[in-house]
């Protein structure tokens, strides 16, 4: 199984890497290179680089989270500057890229699981986009004779996101496809179609709750969609094989070789250890390494190291956590965050399923990550976390969200939504904003390029359209 992953791997990568990105390439052609790549080749790609793009949106977005913190002063992403990320926007352009040429042979096949999962992951693909720049082009983003596409409005693509699930969704359940899925290739579900018609509603619920701040929240389309959506981690949607190390896994490693990285927040290791809410969380020795005094020691975002660095005063990922062990599992959609959206969408309306659904997020979290049923019992039981129904609030939701959702791009979006009201979570030192930053500035090469094109960014302090 290995060898054939490496192959299939390696295959995509020599097939696409001559693809035509768009506006995005020099349009060279290499013409050792195949131009027509396998369809099962492209969802190997499709499906890997989806899920690395939800790491690389994710590496920054825990620094704005305050999950993570640089060991130097000032850091960029600590302190909210304007931090260039042209290389995601690649990134995901390139995957979307490929995933319109996977679509395309898949309809031109009637290969309808493969349809499917190309509309699928460009949802996941689009959604980070739009949670972090906002307006991005994307009606004529992928017309290679188009060097200088319009920027289009945010809300309409996230609507059109949504119409996409459902098409998407339709696509899985039409009968003999001509292709199936390829166990082997679809590196985010093994090729359970099942799985990825449950994801298809996971992420409809996860777009709709994004809407808690305006009118159009639905609560009740939401629980329509999670009805339909996971019913265990089992049915989670997320990268567990990759060519070498897995992402936060080589970012740990790295720390070991001095080549400093993935130091944990004072923020969030206070969130767990007992100083913030006054009970210690268990998940805090399955995600983060002692310091050789034995505890747990954060590093205060803007501020960077407290001691040398090297010599194990500070807390970091570890190599044993679950997040950050040796393949560790890199998460995309989970059951822990359908059941905390399905909190929120309850709270008003049956505040008893809300604050079970509650409980069950934090069980299920906490069993994704290992922690053993009797530490799961005594949190779970302890009155910080047990309050009841009657003194039960959205607090608690978030809360307890901001946990299972740890280095995640979507408790970005949590955060703003929540207008970052976790308790005791204060500014970074140094901070480049007066305010909790907001959204992502442009990368360079848009701005280089297609400079008419881009809308004018005052702040990074500024909202976007579902945060007002």
């Amino acid at each position: 199984m290995k060898i054939k992953f490496l192959y299939t791997l390696f295959v995509a990568a020599v097939l696409f890497s001559s693809c035509d990105k768009n506006y995005l390439d020099i349009n060279e052609v290499n013409p050792n290179q195949t131009q027509n790549p396998p369809i099962n080749g492209l969802l190997a790609q499709v499906t890997y680089q989806t899920g690395l793009n939800y790491f690389r949106s994710g590496d920054f977005t825990s620094y704005y989270m305050q999950y993570l913190a640089s060991p130097n002063a000032s850091g960029g992403s600590d302190t909210y500057d304007n931090v260039d990320r042209s290389s995601l926007w690649y990134n995901v352009y390139n995957t979307m890229q490929d995933e319109r040429i996977m679509l395309e042979k898949a309809v031109a096949n009637n290969a309808y699981e493969h349809v499917g999962v190309a509309k699928v992951t460009e949802v996941m693909n689009m959604s980070i986009l739009i949670s972090l720049f906002g307006d991005v082009p994307y009606s004529e983003a992928f017309d290679a004779t188009n060097f200088s596409p319009a920027y289009d409005n945010q809300q309409e693509i996230h609507n059109q996101l949504l119409v996409l699930l459902d098409e998407a969704i339709a696509d899985f359940s039409r009968p003999n496809p001509t292709f199936k899925l390829d166990a082997s290739s679809d590196m985010i579900h093994n090729g359970k179609i099942e799985n990825w018609i449950k994801t298809a509603y996971a992420l409809k619920a996860r777009l709709l709750n994004r809407l808690s701040k305006t009118q159009a929240y639905n609560p009740t389309a939401i629980l329509d969609a999670l009805s339909k959506a996971y019913t265990s981690n089992a049915d989670d949607a997320q990268l567990t094989r990759f060519v070498a190390r897995s992402p936060w896994n080589l970012a740990a490693y790295e720390n070991t070789q001095l080549l400093l990285n993935a130091w944990l927040s004072e923020q969030f290791v206070d969130h767990l250890d007992g100083t913030t809410y006054g009970v210690v969380d268990p998940r805090l020795q399955y995600i983060a390494t002692k310091t050789k005094a034995g505890d747990y020691v954060g590093t205060p975002n803007g501020r960077g190291r407290l001691g040398t660095g090297t010599n194990q005063e500070e807390s970091y990922l570890s190599l044993d956590g679950f997040y950050s062990k040796s393949g560790a599992p890199l998460l995309l959609v989970t059951f822990a965050e359908m059941k905390f959206i399905e909190a929120e969408a309850t709270f008003a309306t049956d505040k008893a399923r809300s604050y079970q659904a509650y409980l069950d997020g934090i069980k299920a979290h906490m069993t994704k990550i290992g922690v053993p049923g009797p530490e799961q019992t005594a949190y779970l039981s302890n009155p910080t976390v047990a309050v009841g129904v009657a003194d039960f609030t959205k607090a608690h939701i978030f809360k307890e969200k901001y946990v299972a959702m740890f280095l995640h791009p979507e408790a970005w979006v949590d955060a703003r939504r929540f207008d970052y009201m976790y308790k005791d979570f204060g500014m970074p030192l140094n901070a480049q904003l007066p305010t909790f930053i907001r959204r992502v500035g442009y990368p360079a090469t848009e701005t280089d390029r297609n400079g008419e094109s881009v809308p004018a960014v005052n702040s990074l302090a500024d909202k976007l359209w579902w945060d007002q």
